[in-house]
């Protein structure tokens, strides 16, 4: 088959030395082809490529890991002290928090271990084993035993892994599971053996004043000065093997922990990040990022903009409300802003310029080679896109407000088989049903909703969906919007926060009490849910017809695209799988006439100082540190405290919380973010603009030791100085 011959050409992006040292999100196996070690070790790595990653021995890979699940972290200490950022563990914060143990507004410190709160729900994992499956998947093609197409399925790719996990030595194992995945599009599969620990524990967290501090204003901005920080630990059983929690379990001994190096940076020094990106699509034609920019980003931004008003003004205004939507309003606002960045910056940086000069070379090298696959793949892909453009706008609009957006549900399919029940005077059904039902609204009205806000946020969601999708394609309840309630948006949400089955205890109860077919079937709210459903299966079912095909076009042109830059290599797109980048400490200059500097000071955060501002209070506490200059040894040669600082590595969502690792394998800070005018490179990666923003690891040891008056964690820590 075609695609299995020229699969070494597409090998050709992992082979060679990179020509844009810095971009890149490298898989660890490549860190054993001697060319790669080389240019890392030119650049300032003092390590040897198997103390960063080997198969056969512990390495900087076994003190690095999945936190939660969209984050990194890392091991600091022997006991199993886990490094995050303080967004990455906010949910966890979050859950931990109330009006009168308020966590998020004045921060949390276990004085010692008894203190560290178990966290039901929150898992570290760390990568025991990565296999090259590559051939495997092209000999079942090859053999006819499966389609092409269905290599990238994950039905196929679950059955591998199955398959391989059955005959390895790690099959019984505690906490082990395992995922197979494609990479370059298909062309390369690699299979992971995963170690998952469930008995997380919080050990430290900054209040949000410092943590967050500069809330949305400053997100994704530089300079910044925020300690984006928190603290966890790993428990397990006797053995130091995954179990659930238990007062019986105990700190992890780590098989490898992170050394923390006070010594400071200087412009120009050796930065390596281990972590796990989320996603990035470096292959796409310049239709796709239209498309990215136009059906996704476009509806994303007014959707979520408009919600997030409602929700900012309800959380001002009330300390409960606060707690209960901050790690909502948190997730949503983070991908609001970098999809307003996103766009600015395809447009600012000439992303889509790029890509058509990408396109067109690669059309004269598909001619030069006299490949029809090559020569007409992007016009397939141009065709699919124009197609699936309508569709994915409706997806969007529909995910944003009908899913996401709006909380308010019934469980419809509990409702079904309880009328189902009481047709068929099922005594047993209906006990059954009901006693469901119950748990159902304790899920519904759970401890981080209110009834109240998501019914504020309805009466904006729902006009405004009318608004951005034509009549034919909204669901079927905004007919009775317009018949029932003649148009009135806000008496038809009223109906349904006030007069439905599960819009509070006293309806609820009623109907449990004497359930009834005529009840079910009046539910207005049973109605607006049906129609909800019935139009999102519609359109993820167009929109998987309208991609038909795709992934074999993508396949296609990535090989070729291989092809065409040899011997220039390319990274494969990020996958949340483990990844190193590489980079140096740098500033950058944005704009004509403007210059930032690699890294910022305590002395910004009082430059910011805003009282009357949420998102700018400073701590009095850190006023007081900072006036009586009360830095002790985490103070850079001049006095100054260190606050953020600035490299040149490639990384995007997922990389939160990621090590910061200088040229000895040490410890020198923790990414939390990217710069505005880069918020196209999960696209199209700049060297000259893109940078990653992370806190210096003496700013967190500070906050720690001076403001948290934890200073049994710093000295369970390996300190350079």
């Amino acid at each position: 088959m075609k695609t299995i011959k020229v699969l070494m050409l597409a090998l050709l992006c992992a082979i060679s030395l990179p020509s844009k040292a810095d971009e890149g999100m490298w898989l660890l196996q490549m860190m054993q082809e001697k060319h790669l070690a080389d240019r890392l070790k030119a650049q300032g790595l003092l390590l040897e490529a198997d103390d960063v990653y080997s198969p056969n021995k512990i390495s900087l890979k076994d003190a690095v890991g999945i936190f939660g699940g969209g984050c990194t972290g890392e091991i600091i200490s022997p006991d199993g002290l886990i490094l995050t950022n303080h967004h990455c563990g906010y949910g966890a914060i979050q859950q931990h928090s109330s009006v009168e143990h308020d966590y998020l507004k004045y921060g949390f410190w276990a004085k010692n271990r008894s203190e560290e709160l178990a966290t039901p729900g929150l898992a570290f994992t760390f990568v025991e084993r990565i296999v090259d499956v590559t051939d495997k998947v092209m000999a079942k093609i090859k053999s006819g035993e499966i389609k092409e197409e269905e290599s990238f399925s994950q039905p196929f790719l679950k059955k591998l892994a199955d398959a391989e996990f059955e005959a390895s030595d790690l099959k019984g194992k505690p906490g082990i599971r395992v995922q197979a995945l494609p990479f370059y599009a298909g062309n390369k599969y690699y299979m992971f053996y995963l170690k998952v620990y469930r008995d997380i524990r919080m050990v430290a967290a900054p209040p949000s004043s410092i943590g967050k501090f500069g809330g949305e204003t400053d997100n994704w901005m530089w300079p910044r000065h925020t300690c984006d920080f928190s603290v966890f630990r790993i428990y397990a059983d006797a053995n130091g093997e995954p179990a659930d929690y238990s007062p019986n379990n105990v700190p992890l001994k780590a098989k490898k922990h992170l050394a923390i190096s006070l010594k400071g940076i200087e412009e120009g020094d050796y930065a390596m990040i281990m972590g796990f990106p989320g996603s990035t699509n470096r292959y796409l034609t310049q239709s796709e990022i239209k498309q990215r920019m136009d059906a996704t980003n476009a509806p994303r931004i007014t959707i979520r903009g408009a919600r997030q008003e409602v929700l900012k003004a309800e959380m001002y205004a009330s300390d409960k409300i606060r707690i209960q939507y901050a790690s909502k309003y948190a997730g949503s606002s983070n991908y609001w802003k970098n999809s307003i960045g996103m766009n600015k910056a395809i447009v600012d940086n000439k992303v889509l310029e790029t890509k058509a000069e990408q396109e067109a070379r690669f059309a004269k090298f598909a001619q030069e080679k006299n490949n029809a696959d090559y020569a007409k793949v992007v016009s397939q892909i141009d065709e699919k896109i124009e197609k699936s453009n309508p569709i994915l706008y409706q997806f969007t609009c529909y995910s944003e407000i009908l899913r996401q957006g709006i909380e308010y549900n019934t469980p419809n399919v509990v409702l079904d088989s309880l009328k189902n029940a009481i047709q068929k005077k099922d005594k047993a059904g209906i006990s059954k049903f009901t006693e469901q039902l119950k748990k159902q609204y304790d899920r519904i009205h759970n401890k981080n909703y209110d009834h109240e806000v998501d019914r504020k946020v309805a009466k904006v969601l729902l006009p405004l969906y009318a608004e951005m999708v034509e009549a034919e394609n909204l669901p079927a309840f905004y007919a009775t919007i317009n018949g029932q309630f003649k148009g009135d948006y806000n008496a038809y949400v009223d109906h349904l926060y006030d007069n439905t089955i599960f819009a509070n205890e006293a309806n609820f109860n009623k109907f449990i009490n004497k359930p009834s077919v005529k009840a079910i079937d009046a539910d207005l709210m049973k109605q607006f849910v049906e129609a909800k459903f019935e139009l999102g299966d519609k359109l993820m079912k167009a929109r998987a017809e309208s991609m038909v095909g795709m992934d074999l076009l993508h396949k296609t042109y990535v090989r070729g695209l291989c092809e065409m830059y040899a011997p220039e290599p390319k990274a494969p797109d990020a996958n949340f799988t483990m990844r190193f980048t590489y980079g140096n400490v740098k500033p950058y200059d944005p704009k004509d006439g403007v210059h930032y500097k690699f890294y910022t000071t305590l002395k910004g955060v009082m430059e910011k100082e805003d009282p009357t501002n949420p998102e700018f209070v400073v701590p009095a506490k850190l006023k007081e540190l900072y006036e009586a200059k009360d830095f002790g040894r985490y103070a850079m040669a001049n006095g100054e405290m260190p606050a953020c600082f600035l490299t040149t590595n490639d990384i995007t969502g997922g990389n939160s919380g990621s090590p910061v690792i200088n040229g000895k394998g040490e410890l020198i800070g923790c990414a939390f973010d990217g710069n505005w005018e880069s918020l196209s490179g999960d696209i199209n990666f700049d060297n000259n603009l893109q940078r990653c923003i992370a806190v210096d690891i003496r700013y967190v040891l500070f906050i720690i030791d001076k403001l948290g008056d934890c200073g049994h964690l710093i000295d369970e820590m390996t300190i350079v100085e």
